[in-house]
């Protein structure tokens, strides 16, 4: 997300799922409603305090990554992956697992 118009849309879509109107976040973030308006406009430079009462009341963090690691969260990789390498004990059991299986066969 490197654009006004991306964080804009961010909060609009924000704001739709958790059912919160213009006026109820305008009271809550302490914003004028003007402020408000031309952020979720996309079109102009807002305060970063501005964008942090906002961020808040709709529950966002802002989190800077490295753009390598915010690519695979837009592609919506959000869950762990398995590790590359394996545990100590994961090698025990499937040595186990080997031995059991060459006994058995």
């Amino acid at each position: 997300m490197n654009n006004h118009q991306a964080i804009a849309d961010l909060f609009k879509q924000t704001m739709k799922r958790q059912h919160v109107p213009q006026n109820q976040l305008v009271r809550e973030s302490g914003l004028a409603p003007r402020t408000l308006q031309l952020m979720l406009s996309g079109d102009h430079d807002f305060k970063l305090s501005s964008f942090f009462a906002v961020a808040d009341r709709l529950g966002l963090e802002m989190v800077l990554v490295p753009k390598e690691a915010a690519a695979a969260v837009q592609a919506g990789q959000t869950k762990a992956t398995e590790p590359v390498v394996m545990t100590q004990v994961q090698a025990a059991l499937n040595a186990l697992k080997d031995r059991a299986v060459g006994r058995a066969g």
